[in-house]
């Protein structure tokens, strides 16, 4: 009889470990769609990239909303950062999801659309989001078909965003008035889809400006490396949803581009003058809507002069945006 028992004994083990197995992986699954890809959180971070003497502001860094009609608790929770009030908003792209999401769009960014601001747009801006195999986000780039959705109204987001006086940088550089003092900025199209046309833009930064700030919503090398060349002092990107799933103690598992995976979000130098920041984003693909280890976010960024190390300048959150990582 005890012999008998004993040879019971592993199968039974392997039974509880397999149920124990599918049980956490089910409840993990339903915190990552059910609870953190709601989980909007502020993320801040003092970077001193400023002009000796140049006057400290804030940069609301926004990027992948991803906007469906029914993001209803995303609109009003984007809208209350401007209880923050920035000095400039900085938008890099991925707006949609939806061919009827520019009023969801513009509700969420309606108070901030009346403080200065520049975008650019990405691949989700221009192409509706389409079901793909997740496999293939592990695949090496050159064994990957890119996978074009339906055309978004990306002209009639610009046309807004433009008539509230925000910034098309799209392959322009221009300079603009931020607290009192002039700041250079530039952008290019989505990298990611090969758009981007950094010729048109090439040529040293504005030395005089208190910063020099250029805008790409993939942070592809190839183009940083172009900014960094040019004396940019600070690259805002976006596109790599921090990873999206991440291993906690790891990191994010890819980019999605050929960014390394240590950068995918936050702030990191690029060369040794520029500093570079990623957004993780607010939004996934309706077809992948799931975040682990990696809330969405938007960025609360203060620039201070070089050498500047305080977190004096800091704002705090509003009250609708209580989450917030440093």
């Amino acid at each position: 009889m005890s012999t008998l028992s004993n040879s019971k004994a592993p199968g039974k083990t392997a039974r509880r470990l397999a149920v124990g197995t599918v049980a956490l992986g089910a409840a993990t699954l339903g915190y990552a769609v059910g609870i953190e890809r709601r989980r909007w959180t502020l993320r801040t971070a003092e970077l001193p990239v400023l002009a000796a003497g140049a006057k400290p502001f804030t940069i609301l860094h926004i990027s992948d909303l991803h906007m469906l009609p029914g993001h209803v608790s995303k609109q009003r929770w984007v809208a209350a950062l401007d209880e923050l009030e920035p000095d400039l908003v900085v938008n890099t792209g991925d707006n949609l999801s939806h061919q009827q999401a520019v009023p969801s769009v513009l509700r969420a960014l309606g108070p901030l659309l009346d403080r200065p601001g520049v975008f650019i747009f990405g691949s989700n801006d221009y192409y509706a989001p389409k079901p793909k195999n997740p496999a293939r986000y592990l695949m090496p780039k050159g064994k990957k078909k890119r996978i074009h959705g339906e055309h978004l109204p990306w002209r009639d987001l610009r046309a807004a965003f433009v008539e509230h006086g925000w910034d098309d940088l799209t392959h322009v550089r221009r300079t603009i008035e931020v607290a009192d003092q002039y700041v250079f900025t530039a952008g290019v199209d989505d990298a990611h889809l090969r758009r981007d046309r950094y010729a048109d833009i090439a040529g040293p930064a504005d030395r005089g400006a208190a910063v020099r700030i250029g805008v790409t919503h993939s942070p592809e090398p190839r183009v940083l490396d172009e900014f960094a060349g040019d004396g940019y002092d600070l690259v805002l990107a976006g596109h790599t949803h921090g990873g999206q799933l991440r291993v906690p103690g790891y990191g994010a598992l890819v980019t999605n581009c050929e960014l390394d995976r240590t950068r995918a979000r936050g702030a990191s130098r690029w060369g040794a003058q520029m500093w570079l920041h990623v957004s993780a984003g607010l939004g996934t693909s309706p077809y992948a809507p799931a975040r682990f280890a990696c809330p969405p976010e938007a960025s609360l960024l203060t620039l201070v002069p070089r050498g500047t190390t305080s977190g004096d300048h800091r704002k705090a959150a509003p009250r609708k945006a209580r989450n917030t990582v440093r």
